[in-house]
């Protein structure tokens, strides 16, 4: 793997882990205020038992996408990850909200797009020395 893409995987890989984190720990905390608090999920038509079905998905694909070796359980993860933000961005759209609400969903959206795709050879399901 090139230097560069090196670089660009872990830096993206990090802040989508940070962001994950974060927005995973407000909706298990089922902090009112923030991106993704109850208040947000609230005013999207959201019940609130889906902050801890959120919360617990997002911490643990954090967790999937930052230790080594099970690159199916990975796949998973950015599976869900991009599920989650996509229907977030919708959510948002279909709510009417402003770019600025819908923006953290859309830079998490990009942020699992890049590390996906960036990822290692050793975090593929397949890769491409076979």
């Amino acid at each position: 793997m090139m230097k560069r893409n090196k670089i660009i995987y872990w830096i993206a890989t990090i802040w989508l882990a940070l962001g994950m984190i974060s927005t995973g720990m407000v909706q298990l905390l089922k902090v009112k205020a923030g991106a993704g608090g109850a208040d947000s999920l609230a005013h999207l038509g959201y019940p609130g038992y889906v902050l801890t079905i959120l919360g617990i998905w997002k911490v643990l694909g954090v967790i999937a996408v930052l230790i080594p070796k099970f690159p199916v359980v990975k796949e998973w993860a950015y599976a869900g990850f991009f599920f989650a933000m996509s229907g977030a961005i919708f959510s948002h759209i279909a709510a009417g909200n402003a770019i600025a609400e819908i923006f953290p969903a859309l830079l998490l959206l990009v942020l699992t797009v890049i590390s996906w795709y960036f990822r290692p050879a050793e975090r593929k399901v397949i890769s491409g020395n076979q």
